[in-house]
């Protein structure tokens, strides 16, 4: 297949690329950077901002799969930012599959999309859309999602997948952050330390993608459709963290703040901010808040049954391949 895949030089395009390359496809990369180790690998990386309309459109050209996972990520920014990349960027995509008789569509969505500030606890599809928003990331990726999804159509079969905490060697993100805030003393434990959380492996969300996509047509029952992703067993948040804290030699977390307490802190926090115009991230909001003190997790039968998912990776050989990497690069 030619398969593009926007947002290639993240840290989730990189594994779907790299699982495409090796089943043999054509890939087609859209990101802002460069990229030179993706070309090495043969890949086609087209450098542009997934704002402009034309640059997308003459990407998605020849394409028989478009994988759409360029998003802007965060829990603060101006909502231009997010509105510009999450939902008009993914107008963008599904105008360029239009243009191009794209046949297929698959678009990386958040499960943060149906988080209002409640805990979710086993929670599956029939769940609407959060009543309300914490944050511009949230908001804008449920507005994405709605664009992508009410595209599919006869000519165009879309479905979205909502991965939830993707983690794994060559995070940028999630890990670094918190080996950083724990280095630095800055890092509490949010509650009482109860909360179940779901995450996912790198590997086992790309394969998601590409399982939906092999499935996906129109008519099927993937088509028009999202689905939560994840390991399917939901672990303690805080014993993971400790857990992924250990693996670069650092010690558990134990100072703690109330949930209560944190989601106060994190509203007075937004209002300061936006009251003094900041423009870098606050420490703690309400959306953080909950998402470190509430259980969040989620019921997977529907990728299963549809499109047959499982996580090939355990959490413990993830775990495992992880530790390797943290050491070698420490050793460097």
């Amino acid at each position: 297949m030619r398969v593009l895949v926007t947002g290639g030089g993240g840290f989730l395009g990189r594994a779907i690329i790299e699982q495409l390359l090796a089943r043999g496809d054509a890939v087609r990369s859209l990101a802002r950077g460069r990229y030179p180790e993706l070309e090495a690998c043969g890949v086609e990386v087209l450098q542009g901002d997934i704002r402009d309309a034309a640059k997308v459109s003459s990407a998605c050209e020849g394409s028989d799969l478009v994988i759409h996972t360029a998003a802007v990520a965060g829990i603060w920014g101006p909502w231009e930012h997010f509105y510009g990349i999450n939902v008009l960027g993914t107008r963008n995509v599904v105008t360029g599959c239009r243009a191009h008789r794209v046949p297929k569509l698959v678009y990386t969505s958040s499960p943060s999309v149906t988080f209002d500030g409640m805990p979710q606890e086993n929670v599956n599809e029939s769940v609407g859309y959060a009543s309300r928003w914490l944050c511009h990331y949230a908001q804008t990726k449920a507005l994405g999602e709605q664009e992508a999804l009410d595209a599919n159509s006869a000519d165009l079969a879309v479905c979205a997948l909502r991965p939830h905490l993707i983690w794994g060697p060559g995070d940028q993100h999630l890990i670094p952050r918190l080996i950083e805030q724990a280095r630095s003393g800055q890092l509490r434990r949010v509650g009482d330390g109860s909360n179940l959380i779901d995450m996912v492996y790198v590997d086992n969300a790309a394969e998601a993608h590409l399982q939906a996509a092999e499935t996906l047509t129109p008519g099927s029952p993937v088509a028009g459709r999202a689905y939560f992703i994840s390991q399917g067993e939901p672990v303690n948040c805080w014993q993971w963290i400790d857990e992924l804290l250990g693996l670069a030699g650092l010690p558990p977390v134990e100072r703690s703040i109330s949930l209560s307490a944190a989601w106060h802190v994190g509203a007075a926090m937004e209002w300061a901010y936006r009251l003094l115009r900041l423009t870098s991230e606050p420490r703690m909001t309400r959306f953080l808040a909950g998402q470190l003190g509430m259980s969040h997790f989620f019921d997977i039968t529907a990728a299963r049954r549809d499109f047959g998912y499982r996580p090939l990776v355990s959490k413990e050989a993830g775990m495992e391949r992880l530790r390797v990497t943290l050491r070698a690069d420490e050793s460097h």
